[in-house]
């Protein structure tokens, strides 16, 4: 749901998956609307290297002839080599949703099927709402996969178009199918009972040879079955092929679920398996040890055979091999019984009890291993700072003033910003630009606040996290106060010297 993609969207989306190796991509429905018969269209003009492109459509419309009907016109109009042509294989749908016979439902199937073969289209049959159909009347709907195989069709596909259907049910329908049909049997598994993925993979097991699912899983109610999923659990840990040899095979999987996400304005799951920013991560101080010690001690695959990579947490549940794993990270030379390292943990648990976080504030941690080291040399020095802020017809205005000493001057900037944070930032910018020009290609790209707990007195504690990036690189910093304009204040000063002392480091 709120997924929609632009014309171009399908193209640009459509030459990833082909690069990525995926063998068929559903294009569209050509009868649907004019977008994905434009789709079909606009495609022919991308030599693809390896992919086919399938145009979706449904069999014919009761008492109507094939070529009569407008919906198998416009697939043959797409000049397509495949076809991914839905039918009804649940009695209930025939009698209650068509409202037609029995045999006349065959009919459709077979006339459809036929007609498109007979314009040299191949055609991948799904069979709707087959898992339902078989525990219902399972004559009946393996009826109608035996008529599609009898008009033609290359695959019949399973669908689960309800997402119902449990996995120890799931294996043994598919198991009798794929006993009576060979290796032409596929499914298509929705996601409402969370069992898409297990379902896909246990078709594999039953002896389907074909999956139909989405990149991220995303789809219909609760979503199709998760490609970034199922695609490494069969490569990877089940021995199969499941990609044409891609530009960059596997290890693409983390940037391609990374750009569909961008690709419909949606935040990326960090959650998801494989592809997820945590599906790696390890923040107990016994996981981080052992993982760092023995990788597959604690991961299941190696992060890197999908494009990911590992993420060691510092917390205050961390231990010292966690510490020494990101300073090494740094380009920091300790080692975890280093006097620093134990500095350095008891620095973190002090700070996270007053607020601060350093899980997702790698700019912090950075600058809290230098004060241990004693090698952090501060670049600036905030003296004071105000803020106000006004409201009008014109909106509201918000005006910073900071007085900074800078290389032993002291400097005072005022600024004007769309809201606090804003004028604080260009004020601090503003102060240090002089004496520090590079700062010019640092840039605030996100922020988020949370309440962290209450104070001593009855204030709520904030916890403020700013992102940056510059020069290539992203960090994000963290402050915490009662007040949140002190908070945001800390992580920004935090993200200015970071960047400085980085710098120095390269240099």
């Amino acid at each position: 749901m709120r997924v929609t993609f632009s014309l171009q969207d399908k193209i640009s989306l459509t030459l990833r998956l082909d690069e990525f190796g995926i063998p068929f991509i559903e294009g569209g429905w050509p009868f649907s609307n004019p977008k994905d018969e434009e789709y079909f269209k606009a495609i022919r003009d991308y030599p693809l290297r390896q992919a086919k492109v399938v145009a979706f459509g449904s069999t014919r419309r009761k008492g109507a002839k094939p070529e009569e009907d407008e919906n198998l016109n416009a697939i043959v109009k797409c000049d397509v080599d495949y076809a991914a042509l839905v039918g009804k294989s649940w009695i209930l749908h025939v009698k209650e949703v068509l409202r037609v016979k029995p045999e006349e439902n065959l009919d459709m199937v077979y006339d459809s099927i036929s007609y498109l073969r007979d314009h040299g289209i191949k055609v991948i049959f799904d069979a709707e709402h087959f898992y339902d159909g078989y525990k219902d009347d399972p004559e009946y709907a393996v009826k109608v996969l035996e008529v599609a195989r009898e008009a033609g069709a290359e695959r019949i596909v399973l669908c689960d178009t309800n997402g119902g259907t449990l996995t120890h049910e799931f294996y043994e329908i598919t198991r009798k199918v794929c006993e009576k049909f060979g290796n032409c049997v596929g499914v298509h598994c929705h996601n409402d009972s969370g069992l898409a993925v297990a379902n896909s993979l246990m078709a594999v097991v039953a002896g389907a040879v074909h999956i139909q699912g989405t990149v991220n899983g995303i789809g219909e109610r609760c979503g199709n079955a998760d490609l970034c999923q199922i695609i490494p659990a069969l490569e990877v840990k089940m021995g199969y092929k499941a990609l044409n040899s891609g530009f960059n095979g596997l290890r693409g999987l983390r940037d391609l679920s990374l750009f569909v996400y961008n690709l419909i304005g949606m935040e990326p799951n960090p959650y998801q398996p494989y592809t997820g920013q945590y599906a790696f991560a390890h923040k107990a101080g016994t996981h981080s040890d052992g993982v760092i010690k023995v990788s597959r001690a604690y991961e299941h695959i190696d992060p890197e055979l999908v494009g990911n990579e590992r993420f060691i947490a510092v917390s205050e549940i961390s231990g010292r091999s966690a510490i020494a794993y990101k300073a090494k990270r740094f380009g920091l030379s300790l080692e975890r019984n280093d006097s620093v390292v134990f500095k350095a943990l008891k620095m973190v648990k002090e700070l996270e009890a007053s607020g601060k976080i350093f899980e997702d504030a790698d700019g912090s941690l950075y600058l809290l291993l230098l004060k241990a080291m004693n090698a952090y040399r501060p670049h600036f020095e905030v003296l004071s700072w105000a803020v106000t802020s006004r409201g009008g017809k014109g909106g509201l205005r918000s005006l910073c003033t900071v007085k900074l000493r800078v290389k032993d001057k002291i400097v005072t900037s005022i600024a004007e910003g769309l809201g606090p944070v804003h004028a604080q930032d260009l004020a601090l910018m503003r102060a240090l630009r002089s004496e520090y020009p590079d700062l010019e290609h640092v840039s605030l790209i996100n922020y988020k606040v949370s309440i962290v707990g209450r104070s001593a007195g009855t204030a709520s504690v904030v916890r403020v996290l700013i992102e940056f990036k510059g020069d290539g690189e992203h960090w994000t910093t963290t402050g915490s106060s009662a007040n949140i304009l002190e908070a945001s204040m800390e992580a920004l000063v935090e993200g200015y010297e970071y960047y400085l002392h980085r710098r120095e480091a390269k240099q």
